[in-house]
C-alpha cells in the first residue's frame, strides 16, 4: 500500500511517501480502506518533535475516513463495506489505517466521506471543550483563540448555538474575515499576546467566562489575563512549543478563576465511551447543518509535505485533508 512515514524528525521534507505492507487489525480493531485523511497540528507536532511517536518509522495521523476493510476479533457492530470515521493512534496518512474499534464511527446519512473526514478530531474536541470542560451557559462570553482552525471554525457556530457571545483571536485581517463568518461576534487580529486587553474592553471591563486556548506560551497568560471573576480557561495545546508558564492558587484565589486542560488522544484511550458520546452529539451537529467544517485546501497523499508546509506557514483556514483514495 501507498502511505507516507517519518523515518527522522524535521521539517517537512522529512515526510517520504513509500510502498509498504497493510496492516490487519488486531483483536477489538478495525481495518479502513482510507479515502481521505485530515492533517492536524498535532501531525506536524509529531514529524518535528516526536509528539506522541512511539518508534520510527512512523506513518502520521489522527484521522481518517473511508470503508471498512476488515474487523479484528471481539469487534461487533461493524461490518465491512460500512462507511466510517476513525480517530487513530497515527497511521492515517495512508490507503490502510488501523483504530482501535471504540473510535470508529458510521458516518451519518447524508454525511459524505470528504466531510466525515474532517470530523473524528474537531468536532468532539469543540464540544469538549465548551460543554464537559468549559461549562458553557446561556448568555456568557468565550474568547477562542485560533479562532480560524479548524477547531475555531467549530467553536464558534457551537458556541453562537448555545447562547453565548463568542469573541475570536486570528493573527491576521484575512483570517479575521473568515472567522467572522463562522459565529463571532467580534474577531480581535493579534499576532502576539495582547488580545486580553481586546477582550476586557468589549467586555466593559469585566472580562470573558471562558477563554480556550491552544497555543500555550504568552498566549497562555493573556488568556488567564482575559478572564472575569468565576472564569474557566481551557488549555487543550500547546502551539508554540513554549514553556509552561506556572500558576499557582494565590493567582487563580482571588477571582475564583480556574484552569483545566483537555487532550481528545487521552480521553480516547482512557474513556473511550465518553469519545463515542461526544463523537455521535458532535456528528450529529454536521447532519442536521448546525454546524459546517470548510474543506479549505486538499493534497493527494504524497503532497503530505505540501500540507504540512501550508499549515505551518499559520495562514490555513478550517480544514486540511489528504486524499487517498476517493470513492465519492
Amino acid at each position: 500500500m501507498r502511505a507516507v512515514q517519518l523515518h527522522e524528525f524535521g521539517g517537512p521534507e522529512v515526510l517520504e511517501a513509500v510502498e509498504t505492507e497493510a496492516p490487519e487489525p488486531g483483536p477489538g480493531q478495525v481495518a479502513v480502506d482510507v479515502a481521505y485523511a485530515g492533517v492536524n497540528f498535532a501531525d506536524l507536532k509529531a514529524r518535528a518533535e516526536g509528539y506522541r511517536v512511539p518508534d520510527l518509522p512512523f506513518v502520521p495521523g489522527l484521522e481518517v475516513a473511508g470503508r471498512v476493510r476488515a474487523v479484528g476479533a471481539g469487534v461487533e457492530g461493524v461490518e465491512a463495506g460500512q462507511e466510517v470515521a476513525a480517530l487513530t493512534a497515527g497511521g492515517a496518512y495512508a490507503e490502510v489505517a488501523v483504530a482501535d474499534a471504540a473510535t470508529v464511527f458510521p458516518v451519518p446519512a447524508g454525511v459524505g466521506l470528504r466531510t466525515a473526514a474532517t470530523l473524528p478530531t474537531v468536532l468532539p474536541t469543540a464540544h469538549a471543550l465548551l460543554h464537559e470542560v468549559g461549562r458553557l451557559r446561556a448568555g456568557e462570553t468565550v474568547l477562542v483563540q485560533g479562532a480560524a482552525g479548524g477547531v475555531g471554525t467549530v467553536v464558534g457556530q457551537l458556541a453562537k448555538a448555545a447562547g453565548a457571545t463568542v469573541f475570536g483571536v486570528v493573527s491576521s485581517a484575512a483570517k479575521a474575515e473568515y472567522a467572522g463568518r463562522y459565529g463571532y461576534d467580534e474577531v480581535f487580529v493579534d499576532s502576539g499576546a495582547g488580545f486580553a486587553a481586546a477582550a476586557r474592553a468589549a467586555t466593559g471591563g469585566r472580562g470573558v467566562d471562558l477563554a480556550l486556548d491552544p497555543v500555550g506560551g504568552d498566549a497562555f497568560r493573556a488568556g488567564l489575563d482575559a478572564l472575569a471573576t468565576f472564569g474557566r480557561l481551557v488549555s487543550y495545546g500547546n502551539a508554540s512549543s513554549a514553556e509552561p508558564w506556572r500558576v499557582g492558587q494565590a493567582e487563580l484565589f482571588p477571582g475564583t478563576r480556574s484552569v483545566a486542560c483537555f487532550s481528545i488522544l487521552t480521553l480516547a484511550k482512557e474513556d473511550p465511551r465518553a469519545l463515542r458520546a461526544l463523537a455521535e452529539r458532535a456528528f450529529e451537529a454536521v447532519a442536521d447543518g448546525t454546524v459546517t467544517l470548510p474543506v479549505t485546501a486538499e493534497f493527494a497523499l504524497e503532497e503530505a509535505a505540501e500540507a504540512h508546509a501550508l499549515m505551518g506557514g499559520r495562514t490555513t483556514t478550517g480544514k486540511l485533508l489528504l486524499r487517498v483514495n476517493p470513492a465519492d
